[in-house]
């Protein structure tokens, strides 16, 4: 029995997404192609190749002309998977346009400039993904804007807040991410630079085909470096980068901050949607194989799963910066796995959290009760620093201290313990501890900080 050997049966993260079809092994290959086909064209628009060879070489960058897994059996032998696929391409066109198919260039100039294709396709619906969940988290934060909650810190009630500032934090984590990686997606750099980063090849097969002599001091190396970027839609790049792995070390920097940032709000939703909690629903949750009432904050566990995979993935990649000589031995083949595992977790993390932003149902009645549990401990903020105005810092921490005290110990809500503590302090009369004691008139600014998050676009 033979199966099939990637179907994502266990990435139910990235399985069925955009980035999924633009990550796979038939995307690379076409990725490969459209670097092959590029560069003969741009050797075209040079002067170093006919026109003919341009337009066969492109029609024959077809994937579907290509068998992907005989391919990845056949580079075993020369360790990528370029090698086997140019010996194809040669065969798939005609014989006056073989010469001019991967003329002058090594395979990492191809599988890298294949990459950065494949990060710009898979990074296009992303950005899409994100857009739309910063749209939803801010519908959220508009309608909760002075929705009052309990905030947390150290996992414990600590002064109240509004869901609407939370979601307005979401928002801004999210957009934080879309801006770095439409950035990164921008710098996206071709690959060219030859056997060991000089373009000498172009320069010695333009000296045979046009006569050029060892006495001009510039070859069309650049010019091809230039007119290559522009066939693919890619930048530039100052250098040819083969042992200079800045755009992937970019690249993953941009896509481990994103999935951490989405990591943020799916941490949030994960622990505000527990059963003894219940503030927060995802909506469509997902079921149980054995308990019919399970409805488990799928997407959430998701998204966390990925933000916690994509650390281990960017250091991966952050390790080949380590990369000697002018073309690495492992380092530089280190970078290929991770790399699209790491678009794929981000692709999968940017879809979940935008359908769980669609989906998010907010429970206020829910979120009123858990704000009260601590019968009004969850001011004492505030009261410290009404009491110290009149009765100093020092004393009215300790009438606090111990009303907090007997509050818990007798089980009752602190504005009852502080009616008498006002009887006991004369400088504390005419108090209104109705009002100091509602969480609902002690959130700060977190209305108008929600609307400034909301102002950026």
């Amino acid at each position: 029995m033979t199966y099939e050997s990637d179907s994502g049966l266990l990435a139910p993260g990235w399985a069925g997404t955009p980035t999924e079809t633009a990550t796979g092994d038939g995307a690379l290959l076409q990725a490969m192609l459209d670097a092959e086909a590029a560069l003969t064209r741009a050797q075209v628009v040079c002067g170093l190749a006919p026109a003919t060879a341009g337009r066969a070489v492109t029609a024959a960058a077809d994937a579907s002309r290509f068998d992907t897994r005989d391919l990845a059996l056949r580079a075993r032998a020369a360790g990528n998977p370029v090698a086997p696929l140019v010996v194809d391409l040669v065969a798939a066109v005609a014989p006056d346009a073989r010469p001019y198919v991967h003329r002058g260039a090594g395979s990492q100039d191809i599988l890298d400039t294949a990459a950065m294709l494949v990060a710009a396709r898979a990074l296009a619906p992303v950005l899409d993904d994100l857009t739309r969940a910063a749209d939803a988290v801010a519908r959220l934060a508009v309608a909760h804007r002075n929705t009052p909650m309990a905030g947390r810190t150290l996992t414990q009630h600590a002064v109240p807040t509004t869901f609407g500032l939370k979601a307005a934090g979401w928002r801004v984590l999210i957009l934080d991410a879309r801006d770095r990686l439409s950035a990164v997606r921008e710098s996206l750099p071709v690959q060219l630079g030859g056997a060991a980063g000089t373009l000498a090849a172009f320069d010695a097969l333009a000296r045979v085909d046009g006569g050029r002599t060892p006495a001009e001091d510039h070859g069309p190396g650049l010019p091809l470096v230039q007119a290559f970027a522009n066939e693919l839609g890619l930048a530039e790049p100052l250098l040819p980068w083969h042992s200079l792995r800045t755009p992937i070390a970019d690249l993953a920097g941009a896509l481990a901050f994103t999935a951490g940032a989405l990591g943020k709000p799916a941490a949030d939703v994960l622990t505000l949607s527990r059963t003894e909690i219940g503030e927060v629903t995802e909506g469509r949750g997902g079921g149980s194989s054995t308990m019919p009432h399970k409805a488990d904050p799928v997407r959430s566990t998701l998204i966390a799963a990925a933000a916690r995979r994509a650390p281990g993935l960017a250091a991966t990649l952050y390790g080949s910066l380590a990369a000697g000589d002018e073309r690495p031995a492992g380092a530089w083949h280190a970078e290929w796995e991770p790399l699209r595992e790491l678009l794929r977790l981000v692709g999968g993390a940017a879809h979940g959290v935008a359908e769980l932003a669609d989906g998010l149902r907010v429970v206020p009645y829910a979120i009123r009760e858990n704000l009260q549990l601590t019968d009004g401990l969850i001011v004492s903020e505030r009261l410290a620093a009404v009491f110290a105005e009149r009765i100093g810092r020092k004393r009215a921490r300790e009438v606090l201290v111990n009303a907090a005290a007997r509050a818990r110990a007798e089980t009752t809500d602190l504005s009852d313990v502080l009616a008498d503590v006002l009887d006991e302090e004369p400088e504390l009369a005419g108090l209104d501890l109705a009002e100091l004691t509602e969480p609902a008139r002690y959130t700060g600014s977190a209305g108008p900080l929600t609307d400034r998050a909301l102002d950026r676009g």
